[in-house]
């Protein structure tokens, strides 16, 4: 597997951190508990950095230098890909490695996959996670360069399998880069069941130091303008009952520090400063009690390409309001679990979230709902439809 901006042990929700960090290292420990050997290659962005870091037992992280030991932007990482793709094939020959097939993550990855499926003769897999074009054509924050979208059409007609998460994202892939469907194969992400579960919210709430009567929405992501979060500002303003109501923003880093204070701005000008709080970068393994201590979680974003915090929100038993993006419509059934809604206007978003901020408190029943949902996502049933997919591109590639 190739990740190569992006490291999956990164610090969830700093600028290039997210949803696909969570996918690659999940995903190759669950592949490794199934039997297979996996090596995960990213490049160095700290110096203090080990080469190898152990994912699971037969799956491992492994650091190349190129370029700077340092995070630098996404798009400075490509005039390095070549060396990452000459270190990586060093290691290999060092350490005397056959990998019998390439699964790449984003399209600088899929670059790099590209030249060593020449070399090694063996199938390329690659999931882009977000598609250049359509965020483009979304027209929401910085645009995206042309070398990618162009690579991007490159890797999706010539990689050997597109995986992608949502049917969605299959048409999307069809439409703007031609991509025959049947190379185009539909696995949704997972979401880790043993670390988001329900438990108490009382108990959640005192370890958060929350009051039992506080009304408390949860945003968990990026600090990016395509995640929606002034929508979210915006609507927060609109919503009717403001006694101990409280909004718990989760993400951003030194990299995000110019969006938060335009948002922190527009908290003060929409007069809601004192009801949100910027917490900044959590830990994956925190986060379980801050979904378990809100009422709600809310998605407003303009473009997820799956949507994992929307699942870890509902694992846990809590209500979600999303944007009709990723996997929302098939993941959440209305009312119960949450609500999918059509944009983030303010308008909409706040109206359901003063319906689950409202409504009788939860007896069990939903909330165990949302968890029986949230298991059909496991990373083992990921792992085992992927595998499928694996051996299907093999034995075709090699017929």
């Amino acid at each position: 597997m190739i990740c190569a901006h992006s490291c999956p042990v990164g610090k969830l929700g700093a600028k290039d951190t997210g949803g696909m960090s969570v996918y690659v290292r999940e995903l190759a420990r669950e592949l490794a508990r199934c039997g297979h050997a996996v090596d995960v290659y990213t490049r160095v962005h700290d110096p203090n950095d080990a080469q190898i870091i152990p994912l699971g037992d037969d799956a491992r992280l492994i650091h190349l230098r190129a370029g700077e030991d340092s995070v630098i932007d996404k798009l400075d990482v490509f005039p390095h890909l070549p060396e990452f793709t000459r270190q990586l094939e060093s290691f290999r020959k060092q350490n005397n490695l056959h990998y019998d097939l390439i699964y790449s993550h984003y399209w600088l990855s899929g670059w790099v996959g590209k030249q060593l499926q020449r070399r090694w003769d063996v199938p390329h897999l690659i999931m882009f996670h977000t598609l250049g074009a359509l965020k483009n054509a979304i027209g929401i924050g910085e645009g995206e360069p042309w070398i990618r979208v162009e690579t991007e059409k490159y890797l999706a007609r010539s990689c050997h399998r597109v995986i992608v998460a949502t049917e969605k994202e299959k048409r999307d892939i069809a439409f703007y880069y031609g991509t025959p469907e049947a190379s185009i194969a539909v696995i949704p992400c997972g979401v880790n069941l043993e670390l988001f579960r329900p438990y108490q919210k009382e108990k959640a709430r005192q370890q958060l130091g929350l009051d039992g009567k506080d009304r408390t929405i949860l945003f968990v992501g990026r600090i990016d303008p395509l995640k929606g979060i002034d929508k979210l500002l915006a609507a927060l303003a609109l919503i009717g009952i403001r006694d101990r109501l409280r909004l718990f923003i989760i993400g951003g880093d030194e990299n995000s520090r110019r969006e938060i204070e335009r948002l922190k701005k527009l908290s003060r000008d929409l007069r809601i400063q004192e009801l949100v709080t910027f917490l900044g970068l959590i830990k994956q393994t925190e986060l379980p009690v801050y979904y378990n201590a809100a009422d709600l979680c809310v998605v407003p974003s303009y473009y997820e390409s799956f949507g994992l915090v929307a699942l870890e929100s509902l694992a846990c038993g809590t209500p979600v309001v999303t944007t009709r993006v990723g996997g929302a419509e098939s993941i959440i059934r209305q009312g119960d679990m949450g609500y999918v809604v059509d944009s983030n206007n303010p308008a909409q978003l706040a109206q359901k979230m003063e319906l689950l901020l409202t409504r009788p408190e939860d007896n069990g029943r939903q909330a165990g709902a949302m968890r029986a949902l949230a298991e059909k996502f496991s990373w083992s049933n990921v792992a085992r439809k992927l595998t499928r997919e694996c051996r299907a591109v093999r034995k075709s590639y090699f017929a």
